[in-house]
Parts: C-alpha cells; structure tokens; sequence
C-alpha cells in the first residue's frame, strides 16, 4: 500500500512506520509529480526498532538511524516527500514559490534538516499543520546529530507553533509539546503545559510522562530522555514500544498499547 498523498489528512506521525522486515531497497526511476522529472530514487522500507523511543517518540535503533532515507527529493525541482510520485496539488504550487527555493538552498542548515523542513513547508501549505510539525521536529532531531543544538532548539519552538496552530491536540500530541518544550529550554511554558495536561487526569501511561517530564523541566534539564525512563519495561520484552502509529486509534490507542506492552509483570 503506497503512503498517502501529502495534504490535511496526511498523518506523518513519527517519520516512516515500523513494518515486517523487507529485502534491500531497490532504486528504481521516479517522476516527480510537480515537475515531471524523471530520477533514481529509492523507496524506505523500515524495519522494527529495538530499542526504546525518545519522550518525543523519535524511535530506537536501528530505524532511528535512518532518517536520511524516509524522503525523496527531486534533483530538479527540489519537491521533497516520501514518494515524489505523488503531491497534493497546493504542494505543486508550494514548490515554485520563493520561500521554498530559499529554504532548499540555505547552506548554513544541515542538508538532511533542509529536506525535513522543505517537506514540512510544503505540508504547512497544503493545510496540515500537525503533519508539518512533526516534519519539523524531524528537521530538529537532524539538527541533534548534526551537533546544531541552536537549530535543534528553534525548530521545536517551529514544531510547537504548529501543533499548537492546528486542530486540538489528543494527550500524546501534548505530551510531545511538552517535550519539545522542554528540549527548547522553554521550562516555564513546559511547566504550564505539563501542569494542565496532569490536571486532565489523563490515562496511566499519559501520567508516567508527564511526572517524568515534570521532574526534568524542574532540573531544568533540556536533555533527551527515553520512554523506558518514564515506564520501565518487563525483562522479557524490553523494546516493544514501537508498534505501528498509523493504527494508534485502534485497540485504544498508542498511549494504551504503550502501557500494556511496558507495564511490569
């Protein structure tokens, strides 16, 4: 099933979703459907992560390593998404704007954190902002391995912005602003944030983190941190907690299947 064309409905959620494991990747030619190009491109096909994800949910290894193929990029047209065969058609008219020209051309950002900002660009135009945020908190952790805590910082406050610019966020949208929050050194707008999202009385392993994210933004502690520091997970299954987001509203969500599978025997 090929991922969903950019646009409002467009759930990029966590960067590329965790599948059955797959052959190698195949390049095969691509037209870019803005621009008509033809060009090689290779299409992700993930695998399972092992290890915890992020408070954020950036996910373990080996997926969180692979950021650097979950988009294809045009060489002509510069147009970015996850396949380049399909594009919404106010992303056709983002593409050829100028301020899309400059972001792909910004030499002083990390190359990988231009493509997940061109991609959140294009999303932002088309409408969805929460697909775009998440893009852009995917610029920011780019930015973490690129060693650019500066820009890192300012693209969550970017992530921030968004989410909090589209339609109401769900509890596990909060908890990740209160992250990015957090991660920007914003502490008293995190504090706020965290204090009111405990007050909801949100399920038990909503209220794990936000303790946990509580304790950080009092030590003002802007660092990364990982799911298993908020739910210690069972001995015999220490890595579970990236089951597949696309389907987080089924069987209660992603913050239940998160709580079943690292609650303790």
């Amino acid at each position: 099933m090929s991922r969903p064309t950019p646009g409002p409905s467009h759930a990029a959620r966590n960067g590329p979703q965790p599948g059955p494991r797959a052959a190698a990747n195949r390049p095969a030619e691509v037209i870019c459907a803005v621009c008509g190009t033809e060009s090689r491109q290779t299409r992700f096909r993930p695998i399972p992560p092992e290890g915890a994800p992020d408070l954020d949910l950036r996910p373990g290894e080996p997926l969180r390593s692979t950021m650097a193929s979950w988009l294809q990029q045009c060489p002509h047209c510069g147009y970015v998404a996850p396949e380049i065969a399909h594009a919404h058609p106010a992303a056709i008219e983002a593409v050829g704007t100028a301020p899309f020209r400059a972001l792909i051309a910004e030499t002083t950002h990390p190359p990988l954190s231009r493509r997940f900002l061109a991609y959140a660009y294009v999303l932002e135009e088309t409408g969805a902002l929460h697909a775009a945020a998440e893009a852009t908190l995917q610029a920011a952790w780019a930015a973490d391995d690129a060693r650019k805590p500066d820009l890192a910082r300012a693209w969550r406050g970017d992530a921030v912005a968004l989410w909090r610019a589209g339609p109401p966020l769900d509890a596990e949208q909060t908890v990740r602003v209160i992250d990015a929050l957090r991660r920007a050194g914003a502490f008293e707008d995190a504090g706020a944030t965290a204090d009111q999202l405990a007050a909801s009385h949100p399920p038990e392993a909503v209220a794990g983190v936000i303790a946990l994210e509580q304790r950080l933004i009092a030590l003002q502690d802007s660092g990364r941190h990982t799911v298993a520091s908020a739910l210690p997970p069972p001995a015999r299954r220490p890595h579970a907690t990236q089951a597949t987001i696309a389907r987080r509203n089924r069987a209660g969500g992603w913050w239940e299947r998160l709580r079943r599978l690292w609650r303790r025997d």
